[in-house]
């Protein structure tokens, strides 16, 4: 695995943290949020050592503690990740195992983009205004997952990507006046850069404003000192392969372990 591969699946590591408590405990990193329990990004455990079977039930005695308020358990795993702990997940059993996709652009996009508005989320009405396009990312979402969606859950996750700025910065694309896409860009650790979250409203799709919105993101990282950008995209899903003609190419798979224990999380 090459230093590049590592720096950009430390990045994504790096962004999930960001506006959260994060401590090292029990052979791993922790990162918690009490004001947002719901929210998987925002209660996590990864950076996993434990491979011992104390050292394991160490580890996972020390997550029952320490998220007491949330209701779930996930684990975040990558190729450092003791395979001894990843198998005892399916011994302790009612884990479920998700997979993102790192993808790393290190020359220039390919393409155009449209010249569509782009303008920085910046004050607290343009924050409603990102609800307000969140909430329909949110609904169509769980739909498609056949999930019923929660709002107050949703309002955990407006308010968990609310502390990521700064240093992360959202954007909108804008038609007219009016807020119909929205993308985050940010420099990043390292020299490598992330740009995430993308959503274009229904009746706006296949016009462009999402193109404009990658292209101006990752300009706006490399000129806070990024060079590689990163994104991560669903594996099961169709972005990817818009990604990949773009310029990305994929470097890296990391997965996750979640537990439900009752109540809705994201």
């Amino acid at each position: 695995m090459t230093a590049l591969t590592v720096a950009a699946i430390g990045v994504n590591s790096a962004n999930l943290a960001l506006g959260n408590e994060t401590y090292q405990l029990a052979g791993a990193t922790f990162v918690r949020n009490v004001d947002t329990p719901n929210i998987y990004d925002a209660n996590h455990v990864t950076h996993i050592t434990a491979s011992t079977p104390a050292e394991i039930d160490e580890l996972l005695a020390a997550a029952d503690r320490e998220f007491t308020h949330a209701s779930h358990r996930r684990f975040g795993c990558d190729y450092r990740t003791p395979p001894e702990f990843i198998s005892s997940l399916s011994l302790h059993g009612g884990y479920e195992r998700s997979e993102a996709l790192i993808m790393l652009l290190e020359g220039d996009l390919i393409g155009s983009p449209p010249p569509f508005d782009i303008r920085p989320v910046l004050t607290e009405a343009d924050w409603e205004t990102y609800w307000e396009l969140m909430i329909l990312d949110w609904n169509e979402s769980h739909a498609r997952r056949s999930q019923k969606p929660n709002e107050d859950v949703a309002r955990q996750m407006w308010r968990a990507k609310k502390r990521k700025q700064p240093p992360v910065q959202n954007w909108f694309a804008c038609h007219g006046e009016r807020p119909v896409a929205y993308l985050n860009s940010w420099e990043g650790v390292d020299g490598v850069g992330q740009v995430e979250d993308l959503f274009c409203h229904l009746d706006y799709r296949n016009r462009g404003y999402a193109t404009a919105l990658l292209h101006h993101c990752v300009r706006e990282a490399r000129a806070r000192g990024a060079g590689p950008v990163v994104i991560v995209a669903d594996p099961t899903d169709t972005p990817k392969d818009i990604y990949a003609r773009m310029g990305w190419r994929p470097v890296a798979v990391t997965s996750g372990y979640l537990k439900n224990l009752g109540e809705q999380s994201t």
